[in-house]
């Protein structure tokens, strides 16, 4: 596969203004990390690949969202990663200036961090079920997910606790990375359309 991608050239020039600098900014500085680090479009965004998702961006009308597919477990001292239940606005909230990142050393680390786990196969953290029903705790990569499409994080976001809680569990019951990311792609789909998890049996 190519480092990288036309697609994501024209991505940036038909983004904002604003959006454009940002953009290229973060793509410079994830690939200064790693020269294995290859690009490709998914959901109709830029992401980042290394043996699985490393990242990903993406421009909206009045901000960017920056975020990492595993980003729950990066080692990050200082707390400046989003937990996954508070990402909609991807893994360092909503960007509107490249002053909004951290310092390029940080995002530099993150980068290497998130290719090291690829390269040893650790998965994405599993959600255990909530205690207290009405908290469900959405993991990060499908938070992040969500927050790349407007449609569908507004209609995830009016689900209730159940429709909700049925995509959550069958992301997280997907035995392999593969698996997992044919049903997030499905699930974006779905919910951008309004449609609950088991949408095909209703009547």
């Amino acid at each position: 596969m190519e480092q990288f991608d036309d697609r994501i050239d024209l991505y940036v020039n038909k983004s904002a203004p604003f959006a454009r600098p940002i953009l290229e900014y973060i793509r410079e500085v994830v690939h200064e990390a790693s020269p294995l680090v290859t690009e490709t479009m998914k959901w109709s965004m830029p992401f980042f690949d290394y043996k699985g998702t490393v990242c990903m961006m993406a421009a909206f009308k009045q901000h960017c969202g920056f975020g990492f597919w595993k980003a729950s477990r990066l080692n990050d001292p200082n707390h400046l990663l989003n937990p996954g239940e508070e990402s909609s606005a991807g893994s360092f909230g909503r960007i509107s200036s490249i002053a909004d990142l951290p310092p390029k050393e940080v995002l530099i680390d993150f980068v290497l961090q998130a290719i090291e786990l690829n390269e040893k196969g650790i998965k994405t953290a599993k959600v255990k079920p909530a205690a207290e029903k009405g908290v469900l705790v959405i993991p990060d990569y499908f938070a992040d997910a969500l927050s790349q499409n407007e449609a569908a994080q507004a209609a995830f976001n009016s689900f209730s606790y159940s429709q909700k809680k049925d995509y959550v569990e069958w992301l997280t019951e997907a035995k392999t990375d593969t698996t997992r990311q044919k049903r997030m792609e499905t699930a974006v789909e779905w919910i951008s359309e309004g449609k609950i998890r088991n949408w095909k049996y209703q009547r």
